[in-house]
């Protein structure tokens, strides 16, 4: 079994949002499509089951479309994970029959709320993006929150939108609960107004549960998410981060071994594992697990 099940390929850094907590790269040039497309390829030779298509926002890429088509084509299972303000009806239409999940984000439960962390009418854009993925059942729905100190009394107010959600999505709804990580690429954020300690986590998803949802929802905290991603920069670097550093092993394309090159990092390969089996298009979803 290969040690990466699934890889995000940050294709872009260009985004319509500028979140404090974001760790996606910033100010980080792209490779080509031919260079694109051979990333994607060595992904699937590598055995991996998974391409997630990030960023940045992918949609900002003009070429995204051939990328997921190529995955698609390849066998890879090919996840969006998008802003939403970039989505429609036309590139559902287009590409949806190659995509197998759309990940959104998702700050709060209202604009106001939202606005907080997110540019004023991105809550208005990812309610929208949930009425077109409505019309493609095939296509399954991630929403994720990333828990901050702006948002965390608003959780249990989102789980109840999306449990209206739900009902008028036909295919499968997810939602990721992110405990905000102090990891950025931004060395001014300041993470004393913005994480969240683990008791106040803990007691939100407490009241969170204490309703029953008609979705799954995953809890990802610190110690979930460190050690557990292995990113294609939009240079083309190999990144995998820990803890606060995001550490880079140059270009994916010359690395002939990744497995043997990742057994001398502090990759988490079993956390990774497990983690990535909690979801497929053909083998549906695991307990506790998230649908990354």
């Amino acid at each position: 079994m290969p040690s990466v099940a699934t890889f995000d390929f940050h294709v872009t850094s260009e985004c319509s949002q500028e979140c404090a907590y974001c760790w996606g790269p910033q100010g980080i040039p792209e490779v080509d499509t031919a260079t694109a497309l051979e990333i994607v390829t060595k992904i699937a030779s590598h055995g991996s089951r998974r391409v997630v298509f990030t960023g940045g926002d992918p949609l900002q890429r003009a070429d995204i479309g051939e990328l997921i088509r190529h995955a698609a084509t390849l066998g890879l299972e090919v996840a969006v994970s998008t802003t939403g303000d970039k989505l429609t009806a036309e590139f559902l239409d287009e590409f949806g029959g190659f995509i197998d999940l759309v990940s959104l984000p998702l700050d709060g439960a209202s604009e106001a709320v939202s606005s907080r962390t997110k540019t004023e009418g991105h809550f208005a854009a990812v309610m929208t993006a949930l009425d077109l993925l409505a019309e493609h059942p095939d296509v399954d729905v991630k929403v994720a929150t990333p828990v901050t100190k702006h948002n965390v009394d608003d959780v249990p107010n989102i789980a109840r939108l999306l449990d209206d959600r739900a009902e008028r999505l036909p295919g499968r709804l997810f939602y990721n609960v992110f405990q905000a990580f102090p990891r950025s690429m931004d060395p001014d954020v300041d993470w004393t107004a913005m994480v969240v300690s683990d008791a106040d986590y803990a007691a939100m998803r407490n009241q969170v549960e204490a309703s029953p949802h008609g979705f799954r929802i995953n809890w990802l905290t610190h110690e979930t998410l460190d050690k557990l991603y292995v990113m294609v920069f939009p240079d083309g670097s190999l990144t995998v981060p820990v803890g606060t550093e995001f550490r880079n092993y140059g270009m994916f394309l010359d690395i002939d071994d990744l497995d043997e090159l990742l057994r001398r990092t502090d990759f988490d390969a079993p956390k990774h594992q497990l983690h990535s089996q909690g979801w497929s298009r053909l083998e549906g979803l695991g307990a506790d697990q998230d649908p990354h």
